[in-house]
């Protein structure tokens, strides 16, 4: 397991600083404007990473449109769920597959949405038919579609990703996500979704109090995710994935909080 953290693209793809200035070498690039999705800037993506000497370990690719991150308009705004934004979501995605691979990452993330958890809503095959149309596409390009957690349980996950069945899907596990949404608690995920995890997000949380918003992200080893624990059963299960540290902040708050993420880790990986 390596220690990595999330990185936006920009400044024409010369934009690894961020990493570097962790000690780290190992991203997730992130961004939600496909404008930045060329040719052009993925050849300066390829050069300024083997300059700084990072691996991107994935693409987070954004989607087009409105998103609530909340219970409310949540359900109606985010992924490949709303049936309005779907198919202009579809084409968007493909492009961050065409850009994944022109810079050499082996996936393609994003959160997908509210999926259904009855398989008998009739909005159900049409979002595993859009899911599956993103990764026969991303497979044909070479790389993954991986999902990230949070709207959906690790149940529904487990049944989506059989019934898409294109064999290119992965997860990309942020433990907190399952706290914030109230959808499951992280450890125990693994015994449902672990075979498919292939990324994780290293951030914390608290469960929600009420029904409207979600729980609360605090830094890393502060919330309910239990992190020693946590990673010690991602060895026990045999995962060997990058740890891609999150911090949903700014400012130089951030900054501190990921430099103490990279200390903790290494306490838990036994590095230090």
């Amino acid at each position: 397991m390596e220690i990595g953290v999330i990185n936006s693209l920009k400044n024409g793809g010369d934009c690894f600083d961020h990493v570097r200035q962790f000690g780290l070498h190992v991203c997730q690039l992130a961004s939600g404007n496909t404008a930045l999705a060329t040719r052009e800037i993925a050849a300066t993506v390829r050069q300024a990473a083997a300059k700084a000497e990072v691996r991107i370990a994935a693409v987070w690719g954004g989607v087009p449109g409105p998103a609530d991150w909340n219970f409310t308009k949540g359900p109606v705004t985010l992924g490949l769920v709303p049936e309005e934004y779907r198919a202009e979501r579809v084409v968007v995605l493909k492009r961050w597959a065409d850009f994944a691979a022109d810079i050499g990452a082996p996936a393609v993330i994003t959160h997908c949405g509210f999926i259904p958890e009855n398989m008998t809503d009739p909005q159900y095959d049409a979002v595993v038919a859009a899911i599956r149309e993103v990764a026969q596409y991303c497979a044909g390009r070479e790389v993954e579609f991986w999902f990230e957690t949070g709207q959906e349980t690790p149940v529904v996950l487990l049944r989506t990703i059989a019934r898409v069945g294109t064999g290119n899907l992965g997860i990309n596990l942020d433990p907190a996500n399952l706290i914030l949404y109230g959808k499951g608690n992280p450890i125990d995920a693994l015994d449902v979704i672990g075979k498919y995890v292939r990324n994780i997000h290293v951030k914390d949380g608290f469960y929600p109090t009420d029904g409207e918003r979600l729980g609360r992200e605090v830094p890393v080893g502060d919330g309910k995710v239990n992190f020693p624990l946590f990673m010690q059963r991602l060895k026990e299960i045999g995962f060997t994935g990058d740890l891609i540290i999150e911090r949903e902040i700014s400012s130089d708050q951030q900054i501190k909080d990921i430099r103490q993420t990279v200390t903790r880790l290494q306490q838990w990986l036994g590095k230090e």
